[in-house]
């Protein structure tokens, strides 16, 4: 990860000293801006590969600092904040965050989110679309022929089913949010419908699940929305 740069964009001397030190740990180049102008001005002068953004800035909300990003950069945004509230959460999310993260985090799960975050955008870059099989643990799906197994038994799922599992695997590791989803598989007229995917997932859970109670793979984010493991 030594050509890996992270920009940090946060004014608290805390979390600069704690991520500054684990990312150095685990070979990441970082940079630190204290407040919001001068994060977007590294943004633009340093090119960072991602980007942590937290929202409680000195200068400009980090939703703007978002908002704006957006508007020209395609960079991995991982959000830290102390600010936990759903609200914040899908906001910036459906800005075009790639992740978030409440303090206080672990480190582990810091960097877990960075090597996803990178993974997302090299697809991307790359323009390969969406891959030809995705698979966590014992759960595979084959895109080309449609077909989902788990321990090499084959799971029949109805088309919306598979449609909400397939945009799930294809940003895998990724919080999806309700909105989003909804909007996604059954269009912007079921952007408010979130009663559609609770049914939905949890018909998904139940087949491939081996514990519905307790998901291994399709994962609730409180108040925001799902994410499919990416890795085990």
């Amino acid at each position: 990860m030594a050509n890996v740069r992270v920009l940090v964009i946060d004014d608290e001397p805390e979390i600069r000293r704690a991520v500054r030190t684990g990312l150095a740990g685990a070979e990441f180049t970082v940079e630190w801006a204290p407040t919001g102008q001068q994060g977007m001005e590294l943004v633009a002068e340093w090119h960072p590969d991602v980007v942590l953004l937290d929202l409680s800035l000195p200068d400009i909300d980090g939703i703007e600092v978002c908002r704006e990003l957006r508007t020209w950069t395609q960079v991995p945004i991982i959000v830290l904040s102390v600010r936990g509230s759903d609200a914040d959460k899908v906001t910036a999310l459906e800005l075009g965050a790639d992740d978030y993260l409440t303090k206080p985090f672990s480190m582990g799960e810091l960097i877990a989110r960075i090597k996803v975050a990178l993974r997302h955008a090299a697809h991307s870059a790359g323009g390969a679309g969406t891959e030809a099989r995705f698979q966590v643990g014992a759960l595979v799906i084959d895109f080309e022929r449609r077909l989902v197994t788990v321990d090499g038994k084959e799971v029949h799922l109805t088309p919306t089913e598979y449609e909400v599992l397939k945009y799930l695997a294809t940003n895998s590791g990724k919080v999806m949010t309700h909105r989003v989803l909804l909007r996604a598989v059954w269009g912007p007229e079921y952007e408010d419908e979130a009663h559609y995917l609770r049914v939905f997932i949890g018909q998904l859970r139940r087949k491939i699940e081996p514990d519905p109670s307790r998901p291994r793979y399709l994962l609730t984010e409180p108040g925001i929305g799902y994410r499919l493991r990416a890795s085990e």
